[in-house]
């Protein structure tokens, strides 16, 4: 397959790129077909590497309204009505909806995905379903298993003994939830836990940390802490850290330092924390997500997510990795023209040094397995202003989803 006149990597000069065999074997600005082979021409096209959505809750997509719908809007009401909802779980549910948002996302370029799944549950019902679509659904998504305790750690009857069963059942990742911990002490200690189970069993670590607007939360020091002094640094990941948005700047400034030093990714989710944060506030109200442009230019790397689509703590949600993005730049204040430009980075190669993918296997490059997307749009600013839609999702060299833009006519 030959796919002709695309702008690779959002640059500025058109090339080709021809795949073989699944694989990636020659750019250049001007390919010659062979005889035979199929070839496609796209006048000017945006392609990039698969989108990466970073942070999900797969297992809880689409269930708003059921039992009933967050009237308050705050992450304590979804965590509560989550737990009613979780008792009706079963196999077949979790699949059937996990199914859907996985169209959703595919259609939208999404070929690789990291998903929270609660393990406070004793049957681990969830746990079960997610891990057996992992293996059905990678040859359209790769997912990556985080094993989340919603409720706590410390704070939920046998919690350790859940997480632990969770990650010897095969979870990609040890999650964690210290604000949600019933004291400090058990923050800490559920931060030193889940790091602790993280080397033991060879797995990345995830944590939901300080997800609310106190300042006097502050995990993120803890397990920067950990991820630096354990050597686990990169494999490490802070999400959300709203928190962070109502810190005091003299203590930002001091905790940069050990943030540079832990090496740890952070996930934002302009969506649902700009939805969620803010809610005990009068006026002013506190847009509530972490510090995207101070954190990027400190170095230090920041992947955009979902985090919820259709469920109790957000009640919308497409599966477009673009709606994450946009709204992401106003809020942050990231409106500048190469600020624009790069953001696609927050959903590509930046979230592919989260999810840490192998060295060198991500990306459009020679040698690499030909993952890629088409939009239709010359540029990413183009492709964020218009809304331009997926034309090509490829993976592995097969088409997997495909769009046919609309035709719109003014009378």
């Amino acid at each position: 397959m030959l796919l002709q006149q695309l702008y690779l990597n959002n640059e500025k000069t058109m090339s080709d790129l021809r795949i073989e065999d699944g694989k990636i074997v020659e750019i250049a600005q001007s390919i010659a077909p062979r005889e035979g082979e199929t070839v496609e021409r796209f006048g000017g096209k945006l392609a990039l590497p698969p989108f990466i959505e970073s942070h999900v809750h797969l297992d809880a997509c689409l269930t708003v309204g059921d039992p009933a719908f967050n009237l308050s809007g705050t992450l304590f009401e979804g965590i509560s009505l989550w737990s009613r909802r979780k008792e009706k779980l079963t196999k077949q549910d979790v699949r059937e909806r996990v199914l859907r948002a996985a169209q959703m996302l595919c259609r939208n370029g999404v070929q690789y995905v990291r998903t929270h799944v609660d393990v406070t549950d004793p049957k681990l019902t969830a746990m079960e379903a997610l891990l057996e679509l992992r293996q059905e659904l990678r040859d359209r998504i790769e997912i990556q298993i985080v094993a989340f305790p919603q409720e706590g750690i410390l704070s939920y009857p046998n919690g350790k003994q859940l997480m632990t069963d969770a990650v010897a059942m095969g979870a990609d990742a040890v999650g964690a939830i210290p604000h949600f911990e019933f004291t400090r002490e058990y923050s800490v200690e559920s931060l030193n836990f889940a790091v602790a189970l993280a080397e033991k069993y060879g797995r990345l670590v995830d944590v939901h940390c300080d997800e609310i607007d106190d300042e006097a939360s502050r995990g993120l020091e803890t397990l920067a802490a950990r991820a630096y002094e354990s050597g686990l640094k990169s494999r490490v990941t802070a999400s959300h850290t709203t928190a962070m948005h109502s810190y005091n700047n003299a203590y930002v400034v001091r905790l940069m330092r050990l943030l540079t030093m832990s090496e740890i990714n952070f996930v934002s989710n302009p969506l649902v924390n700009t939805h969620l944060q803010g809610r005990m506030d009068t006026y002013p109200k506190r847009r509530g997500v972490t510090r995207v442009k101070e954190l990027t230019e400190a170095g230090l790397n920041v992947s955009f997510g979902h985090d919820d689509i259709r469920d109790p703590w957000y009640p919308m949600g497409t599966g477009s990795m673009r709606d994450v993005v946009f709204l992401g730049l106003h809020v942050c204040q990231m409106m500048g023209y190469e600020e624009i430009q790069n953001s696609y980075r927050f959903i590509c190669d930046n979230a592919a040094r989260t999810l840490c993918l192998p060295e060198g296997s991500y990306g459009l490059r020679p040698g690499n397995e030909a993952n890629l997307v088409i939009l239709d749009a010359k540029d990413w600013y183009d492709a964020l202003s218009l809304n331009a839609p997926v034309l090509r999702s490829i993976r592995k060299g097969a088409v997997i989803a495909r769009t046919t833009p609309a035709r719109y006519e003014t009378l």
